[in-house]
């Protein structure tokens, strides 16, 4: 199964889809034959949607992350970008997530993000 994304007028994903593989090919009621390319399918779920299509996949192979509602399509990375977590993050530019300025402990310990601190925190069990 293929999944597939509807963007805004500022390229914010609005909903995804379940949708048909890229390399099928149907019939539309008409008689036009729609499909076999996923830019085929993502120009036939936007006609119909009113909006930018874009496919996306769990797996990171398609536009680098998958896809979510909220998130947004950067057509010059060709990458979905999920909203940035915290304001003193990065982008890394190759898998295009969000990192912070400092790396997480690999103590084994949980930790949250401390913005005011800007620092990982431990959790405490309480």
């Amino acid at each position: 199964m293929a999944h597939y994304a509807f963007l805004d007028s500022n390229n914010v994903v609005t909903e995804v889809i379940t949708g048909v593989d890229e390399d099928v090919v149907q019939t539309d009621l008409d008689g036009t034959e729609v499909g076999g390319t996923s830019a085929a399918w993502e120009t036939f779920y936007g006609n119909f949607r009113g909006q930018v299509c874009k496919r996306t996949s769990y797996n990171g192979n398609i536009r680098k992350n998958y896809a979510g509602i909220g998130y947004t399509y950067d057509s010059g990375r060709d990458a979905f970008i999920a909203p940035k977590p915290f304001s003193s993050w990065v982008l890394n530019e190759d898998t295009c997530q969000w990192q912070a300025p400092v790396p997480y402990p690999t103590d084994g310990k949980n930790y949250y993000w401390s913005e005011d601190d800007l620092a990982w925190t431990e959790t405490t069990d309480e």
